[in-house]
């Protein structure tokens, strides 16, 4: 019995810098599957992503950085790894994970996931999700790489991972229809 947890312990590991210097729609591809964790209060409260969309930079209308560097944006530009956190519609803050090089402006929006280990949480959109793990504009520009917020890998889950349109972007022209959102077949939101 010992050893059967200890091989299953062994297969989730937090995930390391390296892992965010990739491109940012390698990244958004790579979350579907992943644990997000949030230590609050003493207490872990986990949840394996389900939904993300992946914003390429400067070049890219529907992006934050296509405004250039802003006092809001300077994280986007930042170490990747980090937190992107901001507010829209003066009432949802949105969790975004930094990727790709510092200064190019990419990042990853965490749209959905499922809670686990008996965690009631309804995380079936990026408000929703931000909500219920108590993620703020305080956590703007934390590293994804400690202990307060994280990431896991476990390799005994496998993905289905499809792609699709990006949703509530359509002023930003040719880029409003880039398949840049991806989800789990397994456990589709959308």
């Amino acid at each position: 019995m010992k050893s059967a947890k200890r091989r299953s312990r062994s297969r989730i590991k937090k995930l390391s810098r390296s892992f965010f210097q990739l491109p940012a729609e390698e990244v958004a591809q790579a979350l579907i599957g992943k644990i997000l964790v949030r230590r609050l209060r003493g207490r872990l409260f986990r949840a394996r992503l389900i939904e993300t969309e992946a914003y390429l930079g400067p070049d890219d209308l529907a992006s934050h950085a296509s405004k250039g560097r802003t006092r809001r944006t300077e994280v986007l530009f930042g170490a990747p790894g980090r937190a992107y956190v901001y507010l829209i519609y003066g009432m949802y803050e949105m969790l975004n994970v930094v990727a790709g090089a510092a200064g190019q402006g990419q990042a990853v929006l965490i749209r959905a996931a499922d809670p686990l280990d008996d965690w009631k949480a309804n995380l079936s959109g990026p408000g929703r999700l931000t909500r219920a793990m108590e993620i703020t504009r305080l956590q703007n520009g934390l590293d994804l790489t400690g202990t307060q917020i994280y990431l896991l890998d476990n390799s005994d889950y496998q993905p289905v991972v499809q792609s699709a349109k990006r949703i509530g972007i359509d002023y930003a022209r040719e880029w409003k229809d880039a398949p840049l959102r991806f989800v789990d077949a397994n456990r589709r939101t959308h």
